[in-house]
C-alpha cells in the first residue's frame, strides 16, 4: 500500500490498533495470546504492571511529541522545525539537571516545573530570534535551531560534569521506556490534556501559521496564542523528559508527512497527526525491543536514525 492509503484515518486506526496489540505482547517475556486467555497470574501481572503502563507512555508521548511539533511549524512557519531543532529538548534538559542538583530531595514534579521554565524560556528566545533575523532559506531555521541546541546541550553536560552526574544524565537522556512501570511514569498523563487543548485551539493555531497580520486581521491575539503554544509544547517536553528522556524527530516526521496529503487545517489533519506520532513511537519501540532481544534498544536511537534520514530527505526536496 502507498503512504496515501495508510494516512487515512479507517486504515491508521487499524494500524495502531494492531501496533497496540503487538506492544503488549513483544518483551522479555514474550506473551501469547493464549498466555492472556488463560487468566495466569503472573502474565496478567506483567500486563498490568510493566506492559500497560509502557504503551500508555508509549502512546501519549508520541501523541504529544507530534502535536509539539506541528505547533511549532505554526509559530515559526517553518516545516523543518521541532523541539529537537529549536534548542528545546536541550533547554529542558539543563532545567532538570538544575533541579536535581540543586533539589535532590524534591520529586518528580518540581523537576518537571524546572524542565518546563527552561524550555519555555528558550522556546521564546528561538523564536523571537528568529522572527528578527527574517532568514529568506527556509533550512537556515533548523539548522540555526541545531547549532542553538548544541550550545545549551554542551552547557548541560558541562554542569553534569561539574557536578559529578554526566554518567547518570547520558543513561537517561537518550530516551528510554523500560523505567516505565506502574507508580513510575504516571505523571506523562499530563500530555491527555494538552493533546485535547490543542485540538480545541487547532484552528486558532492554523490562523497564527498564517503570520501575525493576518491573525492580527482575523481578531486573533496573535502575542498571546503564540505564548499559550509555547506553554503547551513545554508541558509535553517537561513531562516526556521527566519520565522517559529525549526522544528527537517525531515531530519533525509525523506532521510533514500528514500535511502531505491532507494540508494544513489543523482541526481536520490534528488527530491523524496524533494517531501518526503514537503508532511512529510504537514502531521504534517494537523494532528497538526485537532487534537485540531480550536486550533493548533504546528508542531515542531507533528515532533519531530515522528522524535524521527524513530530515534530510525534507530538506533535499526543498532544496529542490
Amino acid at each position: 500500500m502507498t503512504a496515501r492509503t495508510w494516512l487515512t484515518q479507517p486504515a491508521a486506526l487499524m494500524l495502531f490498533a494492531a501496533l497496540c496489540c503487538a506492544s503488549v505482547l513483544i518483551g522479555a517475556t514474550p506473551i501469547g495470546p493464549g498466555a492472556l486467555a488463560s487468566a495466569n497470574e503472573d502474565v496478567w501481572r506483567i500486563v498490568l504492571s510493566s506492559r500497560l503502563p509502557r504503551l500508555a507512555a508509549l502512546v501519549l508521548t508520541g501523541a504529544g511529541l507530534a502535536i509539539c511539533g506541528v505547533i511549532l511549524q505554526q509559530i515559526v512557519r517553518n516545516r523543518f522545525v521541532e523541539p529537537a531543532t529549536t534548542g528545546g529538548l536541550d533547554a529542558a534538559k539543563m532545567g532538570m539537571l538544575i533541579a536535581l542538583t540543586s533539589m535532590p530531595q524534591l520529586g518528580n514534579l518540581p523537576r518537571m516545573f524546572a524542565a518546563l521554565v527552561f524550555c519555555l524560556a528558550s522556546s521564546l528566545l528561538f523564536v523571537t530570534a528568529i522572527r528578527r533575523l527574517r532568514l529568506r532559506n527556509a533550512v537556515l531555521v533548523p539548522v540555526i535551531g541545531l547549532m542553538y541546541g548544541s550550545v545549551l546541550n554542551a552547557l548541560a553536560e558541562f554542569y553534569a560534569y561539574q557536578n559529578n552526574i554526566m554518567q547518570s544524565m547520558q543513561g537517561w537522556m537518550l530516551g528510554d521506556f523500560s523505567r516505565v512501570v506502574q507508580g513510575n511514569y504516571e505523571v506523562i498523563w499530563i500530555i491527555l490534556p494538552i493533546v485535547v487543548a490543542s485540538y480545541l485551539f487547532a484552528h486558532r493555531f492554523t490562523i497564527v501559521g498564517m503570520g501575525a497580520d493576518m491573525a492580527t486581521s482575523l481578531g486573533l491575539s496573535y502575542p498571546a496564542m503564540v505564548t499559550f503554544g509555547l506553554m503547551l509544547v513545554a508541558a509535553t517536553i517537561a513531562s516526556t523528559i521527566i519520565t522517559v528522556g529525549a526522544i528527537p524527530f517525531v515531530g519533525l516526521i509525523i506532521p510533514n508527512l500528514v500535511s502531505l496529503y491532507h494540508g494544513d487545517n489543523l482541526a481536520r489533519t490534528l488527530p491523524l497527526i496524533a494517531l501518526g506520532g503514537a503508532s511512529f513511537l510504537l514502531v521504534c519501540d517494537i523494532a528497538g525491543r526485537l532487534v537485540i532481544q531480550p536486550f533493548e534498544m533504546p528508542i531515542g536511537l531507533t528515532t533519531g536514525l530515522l528522524g535524521g534520514i527524513m530530515f534530510l530527505v525534507l530538506i533535499w526536496r526543498k532544496s529542490r
